[in-house]
């Protein structure tokens, strides 16, 4: 089969790849970007955009809730038809990515419906509906595949109806009852959401606590709030088997059984290097990740972004590794990775958010840490927000270089909050400095100061 030449082809279209592919053809490059799924990856489609307008709906219940405290008496009947609507023509266009594609298209890059496979050095096989294309690149390949939803093998679990995010997302109704395997991100705002919108929710997650990526105070306090607001927590307990009877579904916990209408898959993501051809370009194809340097390359010709690179599976890390990866296949002399102050945020209620190290984590690296920690309640801010005011500032300080290098905020609107936390982290803010800070009255992120205090 003849192969066509061109500078570039980028195998999988998410936020960094449709990102990176734009750049370069911008630049006069020829690009051709390679995809079988929707331009513009997991996010705009069943993650970030659509979960959150989600999670907007669910918020507005319970602000509304909250106002027969605070304001007065308020009728509220929940209705997700306005959220089905609003995800599937708003957020979606009803899961078709033309207009990504014709963004594509406009940036000067070509596309290329399949699935894309390294077939030898230099060289990119895809398979479409017209049969394979090969092509040979002059500068060379990024790998950007993305994740799928990833299901445990639980006996029984695959042939049943299950729900991944995918399937949550794009329902036009609520269950009665759900169980939530999974206490990470995704599954704690799932969990929130259908709780708020009137089913009877079981979360379950087989590690101690939830967000275990976070630091243990965030993790208590999100439980306690769950709880308090009805959602069943049940940690350190794998789920062993999986029953459908054709109504319900039927899983085992431990010791006892639980039941629900619906159940939601959310354990983690999974990629198939095997799948890829890493191997034909010298990559091991036994892993999860591929192995990068600070300019996202992975082999001769080769440079890898997004999930697959293992840095951290969230849109704003790909984007950023996007923008490093095109100066390096530019010759530019661009920033190198720096991931000592990544953020990341989960949109429960209240939000919890954090950069760089945990306590933890830092003390595993042998950082002389110093902790300050302040409860949101306890600020002024928290005290005239009374309802939905739970929250809590962590600081990580490495005592010896007088320099945060974690933080961590939870309450309303922390992954805003934490803007300020990003900025000192990644700049190594001398925390005297930071002491010296005027903070707005009264604000949620005056609690910062609170926080400094107790270092």
């Amino acid at each position: 089969m003849t192969a066509e030449v061109v500078d570039v082809v980028v195998i999988g279209l998410g936020p960094g790849g449709e990102s990176i592919a734009a750049q370069l053809a911008k630049a006069g490059l020829s690009v051709v970007g390679v995809d079988a799924r929707l331009v513009g990856g997991e996010c705009p489609y069943y993650a970030c955009i659509p979960t959150k307008m989600m999670i907007r709906a669910a918020d507005a219940l319970a602000e509304a809730h909250r106002a027969s405290e605070l304001a007065g008496s308020v009728q509220i009947k929940p209705d997700w038809a306005p959220v089905a609507a609003r995800v599937r023509d708003d957020a979606t266009a009803n899961w078709d990515d033309q207009a990504a594609v014709d963004r594509l298209l406009a940036s000067g890059a070509r596309f290329e419906r399949g699935w894309g496979k390294i077939t030898d050095a230099g060289e990119v096989t895809v398979s479409t509906s017209d049969g394979d294309k090969v092509f040979r690149v002059n500068r060379g390949i990024v790998l950007n595949p993305g994740t799928d939803p990833a299901v445990p093998p639980i006996e029984g679990l695959a042939d049943t109806p299950l729900w991944t995010n995918r399937e949550a997302v794009a329902t036009e109704t609520v269950p009665s009852s759900m169980i939530v395997l999974g206490g990470g991100p995704v599954g704690c705002e799932f969990a929130q959401i259908f709780s708020r919108f009137g089913a009877d929710v079981t979360l379950v997650q087989s590690g101690p606590r939830l967000l275990p990526n976070d630091e243990p105070e965030s993790s208590e306090l999100l439980r306690k709030v769950f709880e308090r607001d009805g959602i069943r927590v049940v940690t350190g307990a794998r789920a062993t088997k999986v029953e459908y009877d054709g109504t319900n579904f039927h899983v085992q916990v431990g010791d006892e059984t639980h039941t629900a209408e619906q159940l939601l898959v959310a354990t983690g993501r999974t990629t198939d290097l095997s799948a890829l051809g890493v191997k034909a370009a010298g990559i091991p194809d036994d892993g999860k990740t591929i192995n990068v340097d600070e300019r996202m390359r992975a082999a001769d010709k080769v440079w890898a972004i997004g999930d697959v690179a293992g840095k951290g599976a969230f849109t704003h890390m790909s984007m950023y590794e996007a923008d490093i990866a095109a100066a390096d296949i530019l010759g530019k002399d661009g920033p190198v990775a720096q991931y000592h102050a990544v953020p990341h945020a989960t949109f429960t209620d209240p939000e919890v958010a954090s950069v760089g190290l945990t306590q933890a984590e830092a003390e595993a690296q042998g950082v002389n840490v110093r902790v300050g920690l302040t409860n949101l309640p306890d600020s002024s801010r928290g005290y005239i927000h009374k309802l939905g005011n739970d929250g809590l500032i962590k600081l990580v300080e490495d005592a010896d270089r007088g320099v945060l290098v974690g933080a961590s905020a939870v309450g309303p609107g922390a992954g805003e909050i934490l803007g300020a936390l990003l900025v000192a982290v990644h700049a190594e803010v001398p925390t005297s400095t930071l002491k010296g800070m005027i903070l707005a009255y009264p604000t949620f992120h005056r609690a910062i100061g609170a926080a400094l205090a107790e270092l």
